[in-house]
């Protein structure tokens, strides 16, 4: 898989560079309901084929990436509590 495999197959799934385990489930099964021969959509018959591809190189690419459980990933992942720690002391703002 290249980068440009990734890329392309974001494009044909319509997401963008983030995106959730759960967004990226729910766009494929919207393309496929949207796309699929069974319901009816001749005008465009290769595209469930597309968009199936798009979604296995995407799946794959996830499910081999490695999660980071680093505080700064943490913190970069959830910015309310990067901004919670900063005020944590704070007299007027902390104590939470």
């Amino acid at each position: 898989m290249t980068y440009v495999e990734i890329q392309n197959a974001l494009l044909v799934l319509g997401l963008g560079e983030r995106a959730t385990l759960k967004e990226i489930k729910a766009r494929h099964r919207e393309l496929v309901k949207r796309h699929h021969p069974d319901t009816g959509n001749v005008a465009e018959p290769d595209m469930i084929r597309q968009v199936n591809v798009a979604y296995r190189i995407v799946f794959e690419y996830v499910s081999a990436y490695r999660f980071s459980f680093s505080e700064d990933e943490f913190y970069e992942q959830n910015p309310e509590e990067r901004i919670w720690m900063q005020f944590a002391d704070d007299p007027l703002w902390g104590k939470k």
